[in-house]
Parts: C-alpha cells; sequence; structure tokens
C-alpha cells in the first residue's frame, strides 16, 4: 500500500488531517473517504476511524450515519459566532503576552513574519499556510495564561483557514503579512491599544489599508 508523506506519529492522525482541512487539502463539505485516508497518511482503519471521531469532536467533521464523514460547513452565522469569540481571546491573550513579552521573544516573532512574507513571492498556498500557522502558535505560546493560550488555538481551529476562504487575492496575503509586522511592532512598542487593534483586524479580515493608516488617524 503506498503511503503518503509521514512527518508525525501515528497516534497524530486527527491532527494530520486537521492541518490539511485548515489548509484546503481537504474542502468544505468534502467526503472523508476512510480508505483513502488510510492511505495518504499511512495509518490503520481504527486510527483513521478514532481520529474522525476526534474532528467531530473538534468541529471540524460531521459524521452522517449510513453515509460516512465529511469536513465541516459551518453556516455564515456560526462562522460570525466563531469570528466574535477569537476576537475576545485573541485581544485577551496579546495583552497578556505584551505584559510579559521580552526582545528575545519580540525577535523570534519577527523572524517568523519575515518567513511568512518572504513566501509570498516563492512560496505555495500550503508553504504559506505553514509559515502563517507558526506565527500564530508562536503568538499563543508567549501567553502566560495557558488555559487562555488552549484556548486561543482551539477556536483558530474550529474557523475556517485563511488559505481556504480569506487568501482569494494577492493584496488579501500581503495584507496579512502587514498585520503580522504590525503585531511585532505593536509588542516593541509596548503599545496595548494598537496590538489589539490590529490583533482584532486580522481576524475580522479588514479592508486593505485599514491598519496601515497613520496611527494619528486611528
Amino acid at each position: 500500500m503506498h503511503k503518503g508523506p509521514r512527518r508525525e506519529k501515528r497516534n497524530d492522525v486527527a491532527d494530520l488531517i486537521a492541518r490539511d482541512i485548515q489548509a484546503g487539502v481537504h474542502s468544505r463539505g468534502a467526503w472523508l473517504k476512510q480508505i483513502d485516508l488510510q492511505t495518504h497518511y499511512g495509518a490503520t482503519r481504527i486510527e483513521v476511524r478514532r481520529a474522525l471521531d476526534r474532528l467531530v469532536l473538534r468541529r471540524l467533521a460531521q459524521h452522517e450515519p449510513n453515509r460516512g464523514y465529511r469536513v465541516y460547513a459551518p453556516d455564515e452565522n456560526h462562522t460570525d459566532q466563531i469570528r466574535d469569540v477569537r476576537v475576545v481571546l485573541e485581544t485577551a491573550a496579546a495583552e497578556r503576552v505584551l505584559e510579559t513579552v521580552d526582545a528575545v521573544a519580540i525577535e523570534d516573532l519577527r523572524t517568523l513574519a519575515l518567513a511568512f512574507a518572504d513566501l509570498l513571492m516563492t512560496g505555495t498556498l500550503l508553504q504559506q499556510y505553514e509559515a502563517n500557522l507558526a506565527f500564530h502558535h508562536r503568538m499563543a505560546q508567549l501567553c502566560p495564561n495557558r488555559e487562555l493560550a488552549d484556548l486561543v488555538l482551539e477556536y483558530r481551529g474550529r474557523g475556517a483557514s485563511a488559505a481556504l476562504t480569506q487568501w482569494t487575492t494577492r493584496a488579501r496575503i500581503e495584507q496579512s503579512a502587514r498585520e503580522h509586522m504590525e503585531m511585532v511592532e505593536a509588542l516593541a512598542a509596548r503599545d496595548l491599544s494598537r496590538l489589539k487593534r490590529v490583533v482584532a483586524a486580522h481576524i475580522r479580515q479588514a479592508e486593505a489599508g485599514e491598519i496601515d493608516a497613520p496611527s494619528s488617524a486611528r
């Protein structure tokens, strides 16, 4: 049996499928055929079934009796609700990060933001997605409240990924790169209001240029 790329242990199959859902490899509403997943992820039938059940609990997949599993496709109202919760959680986490972040961590975030920006010209959509994920995971890791950080990551996983639904134009991807750098600069300047504003705009996918206005105009 041909096996797809393996970068994790078998007990992480759910995480691999979840990442691919967020990257758009498995599109919204698509059927998740267990035999195909076994082949692609090099997993057993039991491992895939357990992974799918975990994804149902995380609202990334849904089970239809007598038919199988498919990628969860939330309605617009549910998507809006998740976005609102993310704004609350991630702005709160950003405030906690600002209270404790040091110069080394800020430079770490800057490096990750630049890595994402560098992929705008030469990277694939999946590579851009992975770099975006690395930046936001690092930001969450810097939050001293671990319960809050875990909730941030959980709700980021529940919503539609930028790669799948929001990076529809090059301008939008470029704006995401600018927003990453804006967060870093706000942390470096210890500017809480600026940081919370750009985090909220980043989640809501504000129109291009909104967060790049001069500070005096905000």
